[in-house]
């Protein structure tokens, strides 16, 4: 088996002797550092994610190096991130960005350095499996290090289906092993056992969700990651999503007696923050949240200018209709204003009614300390 040896030399003063002497070691001139290589069976099969998984000090970018050069993507904060990714055409870069989890259209307005931690990653991560070509293996070096474990599991699963989807190869260098249901990784290579592995289909676990009812005031924490005004009506029914007690989303509820009777409802807002995106979970909460709405008789509709979202809704054919305004381009003013083309996706829903609590919708608003709190489960 091929071994990477990596020496260095010594220079020993009062703090190496005391450290010799405390703990009976005998005084060195050099470190000596063996790391096995054995990637040949990977070789042998096709494989589109592999993982070199170990803790501090195993060697783990040594390997990676192997394999290439790691590169270290730089951003321009005079840009805006979206125009960092300026050989891509505009809508080409937003898929990309949408593809890691990247979807909150204010963030891609802005420069790169005021991201926070878990948006940055995404974006460097998007930069990289964007400019890779199919024949490249893209290599990233401590990988989830710097983030949350629960963001680490969304941006995960967005990576995996993007580079799946895309036919690309990426090797990701880990001391994190909680990501890698999210990953599916074709291998596994531990410098300690010195072999690759093939795992089994490693199951996900279910993510567990809670929503409930909340004061339209809770919309502060979302405003500045929606695309359209931060103003929220006050007669928004608006409702929480959190996850192992963390902030995810919020969607807020409007009366729509323009379409149907006094019954027929909107959804005016929906926002998944940034770290949480990629998981589905706003088309969860659209889907739970409307079909508990039907239980009590409510339609449910729903306009969206965001393509991931809109694009989304159209495949799912089993809960949501195209409306007959859906992607309607607007006919002439007479006011002689100059009209700008907005995609613009509109929904009905018509999926199954979701016979769970009905307490959260049908509360009044001097009830909200005592929240009704519904469960609500991913994968």
């Amino acid at each position: 088996m091929e071994k990477i040896i990596l020496k260095n030399k010594i220079i020993n003063d009062k703090y190496t002797d005391y450290v010799y002497e405390a703990f009976d070691i005998q005084n060195k001139e050099e470190t000596t550092v063996e790391i096995p290589v054995n990637f040949h069976d990977c070789k042998t099969f096709n494989w589109n994610i592999g993982v070199i998984y170990g803790g501090s000090g195993t060697g783990k970018t040594t390997l990676l190096k192997k394999f290439g050069l790691i590169d270290d993507v730089k951003f321009d904060n005079d840009k805006s991130l979206i125009s960092n990714f300026d050989w891509l055409e505009p809508s080409e870069a937003t898929k990309v960005l949408s593809s890691m989890g990247l979807s909150s259209v204010p963030t891609w307005l802005r420069p790169f350095n005021i991201l926070s931690n878990g948006e940055q990653y995404r974006a460097k991560l998007a930069y990289l499996v964007a400019k890779a070509d199919t024949s490249d293996t893209i290599l990233v070096d401590e990988y989830t290090s710097v983030v949350d474990r629960d963001v680490a599991k969304a941006m995960s699963n967005a990576l995996q289906k993007y580079i799946r989807r895309e036919n690309k190869k990426i090797i990701l260098a880990s001391c994190h092993f909680d990501i890698m249901e999210w990953l599916q990784p074709d291998w596994i290579y531990s410098p300690i056992k010195g072999r690759v592995e093939r795992p089994d289909c490693l199951r996900r676990e279910s993510i567990k969700l809670q929503i409930y009812r909340c004061r339209p005031s809770a919309w502060s924490i979302y405003k500045q990651h929606h695309y359209l005004t931060q103003q929220l009506n006050e007669a928004s029914n608006c409702y929480q999503i959190d996850w192992n007690g963390k902030n995810v989303a919020f969607i807020a509820i409007l009366p729509f007696p323009g379409v149907g009777d006094e019954r027929t409802r909107r959804i005016s807002r929906i926002v998944v923050l940034p770290d949480f995106q990629g998981l589905g979970i706003g088309k969860k909460l659209i889907d739970y949240i409307s079909g508990l709405y039907l239980k009590l008789k409510h339609q449910m509709y729903i306009r969206t200018m965001n393509p991931t979202f809109g694009i989304a809704l159209t495949k799912d054919t089993k809960n949501w209709m195209a409306t007959s305004s859906n992607l309607k381009i607007p006919g002439p003013d007479t006011s002689g204003r100059k009209l700008i083309y907005r995609p613009s996706y509109s929904f009905k829903y018509i999926g199954p009614i979701i016979d769970d609590d009905t307490r959260m919708i049908e509360m009044k608003s001097e009830s909200y300390q005592y929240w009704h709190v519904n469960d609500l489960s991913l994968f």
